[in-house]
């Protein structure tokens, strides 16, 4: 007997007859004699609905109030699971967020899991029910109700079965796997029967959209085995989990294609210490990620700052570092929007050279012109122009074999 925690999509719950085929499967896993704890996110297209008519109601309607809201699509999937289970002869119960006393900081809209309190979970299991809980949801100290932003179902997923030692966390999907790359881009795509938690917060902080990246970090701070899996079929997945001696062999695992990037170049701007504090600074604060970031210095005394960010946030960080620049005395600040980052992830790159020689003339054999360029230890990225982004991914997979390993 194991101790399971499932997790289901929106698109796995969309209707009632797709809310019964994950009852069934669920049941099943149940009478095979595993605990089973079943997380849901709201039913697809519903959070959308939900946030269309808050903003008819208000151009700017209160970040409490929108938790509130938006929390009701969860209630509404794991009440129905629940009511279906126990038409089906089972003993279930659902729990919103903070019944299952999912404990989060006050960051409406995008809150962080601070603790669960798992009592009340264990509790029903021992009773061996079929818990089902609310994903994407849960209680600040104040006792407001949060949501845990976009893909925040995965984050409460690993976190339950963290709280619960659970054996293992399966996320089911409507993809049977995580692909070396993305298939609808590249057809020799090919299933990883296994990925480190490593390669795929890279994966994940670099447009892969499979599992949400908050929920890889906490199953790699408490080790909680991943299954990626589709709720579509019985194929086996993909696991998540540490890192072994044999994914070292590999030089490559995977490409991954970002087009949500913006560059914005500052140019002239002083070269001495605090410009660059004086620049990012006022971004940081206004919540905008950045990216990539290089410095060009020129021989007079003065330097270029080039950086990248979400288009999503690109107007808003053009005004601020326009406003900055002209402070310090910049020249100019250019822009483009039609950019995209490629990028290639792999353990085995530790261990082994010659892969960004290998990338570099994969794309340039295509005549791909490579804009920035950045590094880790097991990732290497480069910003080239988004007309020829699904060509490069393309050019790069198989520049690394990947559909042959």
């Amino acid at each position: 007997m194991a101790l399971i925690v499932q997790k289901y999509g929106g698109t796995s719950v969309g209707n009632l007859d797709r809310i019964r085929n994950v009852a069934r499967r669920v049941a099943n896993s149940y009478d095979d004699g595993n605990d089973v704890v079943v997380v849901l996110s709201a039913m697809s297209g519903v959070t959308d609905n939900l946030l269309d008519l808050a903003h008819q109601a208000s151009e700017t309607p209160c970040k409490r109030e929108m938790d509130v809201l938006l929390s009701t699509g969860e209630q509404t999937t794991v009440s129905l699971m629940a009511i279906t289970l126990q038409e089906m002869g089972y003993k279930a119960e659902s729990l919103l967020g903070f019944q299952a006393d999912i404990q989060t900081d006050d960051s409406a809209g995008k809150a962080r899991i601070m603790t669960i309190g798992a009592e009340r979970i264990k509790t029903l299991l021992e009773a061996r029910k079929i818990v089902v809980v609310a994903g994407f949801q849960g209680m600040d100290s104040a006792g407001n109700i949060t949501t845990l932003g976009r893909g925040g179902s995965d984050t409460s997923a690993v976190a339950i079965a963290a709280a619960i030692k659970a054996d293992s966390c399966e996320i089911y999907t409507d993809v049977d796997g995580i692909y070396t790359t993305d298939p609808r881009i590249c057809d020799k795509a090919r299933k990883l029967e296994k990925i480190s938690y490593d390669e795929m917060l890279e994966m994940a902080s670099l447009g892969a959209k499979v599992l949400q990246i908050r929920s890889v970090g906490f199953a790699k701070k408490y080790n909680v085995p991943i299954h990626v899996r589709s709720s579509f079929n019985e194929e086996v997945g993909t696991m998540v989990v540490n890192e072994d001696s044999g994914m070292e062999q590999l030089l490559v695992s995977g490409v991954t294609l970002d087009k949500n990037e913006a560059r914005i170049t500052v140019k002239r701007v002083p070269d001495q210490p605090g410009v660059s504090a004086k620049i990012f600074s006022p971004l940081a604060e206004k919540g905008i990620q950045v990216d990539m970031i290089i410095q060009n210095t020129r021989s007079d005394g003065e330097t270029d700052l080039t950086f990248t960010v979400t288009k999503t946030d690109f107007r808003e960080a053009i005004e601020i570092t326009k406003r900055v620049a002209e402070k310090m005395g910049g020249k100019e600040v250019l822009v483009a929007d039609d950019i995209a980052k490629v990028s290639v992830i792999g353990v085995g790159m530790k261990n082994h050279s010659g892969v960004a020689s290998r990338m570099f003339q994969a794309l340039a054999d295509e005549n791909i012109n490579i804009r920035l360029i950045t590094t880790s230890e097991i990732r290497i990225s480069c910003v080239i122009d988004e007309r020829y982004a699904e060509l490069a991914v393309r050019v790069l997979h198989d520049a690394f074999e990947l559909d042959t390993l």
